[in-house]
């Protein structure tokens, strides 16, 4: 089943290193051969990553947008600019900083580009409020609860009455950053997100890969603990969306939710039913953890041979 390495995301340590070169040795005692480069690598720690590709320590298996970050901006900050922008400015940043991170990707020959395609934005109060408020109130105990299930709906419908603008806006801003994939050789990985106003909603990526010109260089990456969140709201089925999303599938971010709702954790510790996710992993996928800084590195590992007895035990059935 393993035809790559698993993984690890720069989200884990990038904070707490002002050397890049030691950030990715700290990643590679560890006993990981791939890393990706998240949306937190800070300008200052790219010569000591591209010292330490230099040296073969480790092979990059993705990049995550924006990296390295703009000038100045000193934490990680993957929405800084957003492609649902109706702002002009803003959404020449993002196509701006996006063929900046493809450059990067290709300088540090990573295969894959992570990104975000932005959110349905409300001038005034966002119908997102109340219904997370409705939720945490109850503890995610609200699904069978006919008024929550009304408010659910009510807020669904609002999100996509006032989607198409911003929708407009994702599909002219990908349109113009595909050459530039096409151009560099990396694949554009569009994620699935834990925020309810984000883009595409989760029964949109249909209608988004059908509307590109071309998606030779685009796909769908899933994030586990982000489709999870969206199940605990009673949003989809974890599994409906993998399924849905099967044929276009480009790899994998890898991590828990607990019982509380708060993702990032270690694997094999909360409510996510990895058996189910391991039955759509295929070979040429990248499997990456991707970790809050809190985790130890005891975890880290242990979350890794989780993973990886996961997928021998799929591929010996």
């Amino acid at each position: 089943m393993l035809a790559m390495p698993i993984s690890l995301s720069t989200s884990w340590c990038s904070g707490r290193h002002k050397d890049g070169y030691e950030m990715v040795k700290e990643m590679a005692d560890l006993g990981f051969e791939q890393i990706e480069l998240s949306h937190g690598i800070r300008v200052s720690l790219v010569p000591g990553i591209l010292q330490a590709l230099h040296e073969n320590i480790v092979s990059v298996s993705s990049i995550h947008n924006f990296c390295p970050l703009p000038n100045g901006v000193q934490y990680p900050a993957p929405n800084l600019f957003r492609p649902s922008a109706l702002s002009g400015q803003e959404s020449h940043l993002w196509f701006r900083h996006t063929r900046r991170t493809l450059e990067f990707g290709e300088r540090v020959k990573a295969p894959l580009m992570v990104t975000h395609m932005g959110s349905v934005s409300f001038s005034l109060f966002s119908p997102v409020k109340k219904l997370k408020a409705y939720h945490e109130k109850t503890e995610g105990k609200c699904l069978d609860d006919p008024r929550y299930q009304k408010l659910l709906e009510k807020t669904l419908t609002k999100l996509r009455k006032r989607m198409p603008k911003f929708w407009s806006q994702v599909m002219r801003n990908v349109e113009r950053i595909l050459p530039f994939a096409e151009q560099t050789g990396i694949r554009v990985a569009v994620e699935n997100r834990e925020g309810l106003a984000e883009l595409p909603l989760d029964d949109g990526f249909s209608d988004f890969f059908g509307d590109l010109s071309s998606t030779e260089h685009v796909g769908y990456w899933h994030d586990t603990g982000h489709a999870q969140i969206k199940e605990r709201y009673g949003i989809i089925e974890h599994e409906t969306l993998l399924r849905e999303n099967e044929n276009r599938l480009l790899g994998f971010h890898v991590h828990d939710v607990s019982d509380e709702g708060e993702d990032h954790q270690p694997v094999g510790t909360g409510i996510i039913d990895f058996d189910m996710v391991a039955r759509y992993v295929r070979p040429e996928h990248p499997v990456i953890l991707e970790f809050s800084p809190r985790l130890s590195a005891e975890e880290v590992v242990e979350s890794r041979e989780f993973v990886e007895k996961l997928l021998a035990n799929r591929s010996s059935r």
